[in-house]
């Protein structure tokens, strides 16, 4: 094949895959908080160049997983509840305002997607799996969210979410209770009900479940 019709490496994706695969490391642990990051060796790590992964840095930077000194350091963020519970009130507020949104246009197709991820969830529950817990428990939310088709709300839940599942994988380290499938049914049942109120409410009693651990690590 002429070099000039090599097929071109999109470097967007590089960076996109770059940044997934830090973020994950840092909420599941593999980077712990305070871990001082050499962009070289974590590129050489990962098996990319130089230039994906620092992009990604400068966006992990922005969504507060890394801190940078110019000329000191790069390195994961440390936990600071705090700093955790401010973006829990938001991300709370984003999937009340989803929801709110979602079940006029909700189909019977979105409420067995969710359906589905309960019955994951209560699955992974009953494994001890925290990680397939987790992920599907975001699955569940993620269909009001996607359905409700407000990208601003959708973007400030992507970059907040993980500060929070961070905190609960590294310092909490125990799967929510089973009450928490029965609100997830709750949840569900209204929106197959087209109840928007009694969907909101589900909704803030899931998140407040949450809340409440927060406020006992900053109290």
């Amino acid at each position: 094949m002429p070099p000039d019709r090599l097929p071109r490496l999109d470097r967007s994706l590089l960076r996109d895959q770059a940044y997934r695969m830090l973020r994950d490391a840092i909420v599941e642990g593999d980077l712990a908080p305070g871990e001082i990051i050499r962009d070289g060796e974590l590129a050489e790590r990962v098996g990319l160049s130089r230039t994906p992964v620092r992009e990604a840095l400068a966006r992990l930077a922005d969504e507060g997983l890394v801190e940078t000194k110019p000329h000191a350091y790069t390195r994961v963020t440390p936990l600071v509840v705090r700093d955790v519970r401010d973006a829990y009130v938001v991300v709370r507020a984003m999937h009340e305002l989803a929801v709110r949104a979602a079940v006029p246009v909700l189909t019977e197709r979105h409420i067995e997607a969710m359906r589905a991820a309960n019955a994951r969830f209560a699955a992974a529950l009953d494994a001890g799996d925290v990680p397939a817990a987790l992920a599907a428990d975001d699955e569940l939310h993620d269909v009001p969210v996607a359905a409700a088709g407000n990208r601003a709300v959708a973007a400030t839940i992507e970059r907040y979410v993980p500060l929070i599942r961070r905190l609960e994988r590294l310092r909490f380290g125990s799967l929510p209770g089973r009450r928490s499938i029965a609100l997830h049914d709750r949840l569900i049942n209204a929106c197959a009900a087209r109840d928007t109120e009694a969907a909101v409410a589900a909704t803030a009693e899931i998140w407040a479940t949450l809340g409440d651990l927060l406020d006992k690590e900053t109290s």
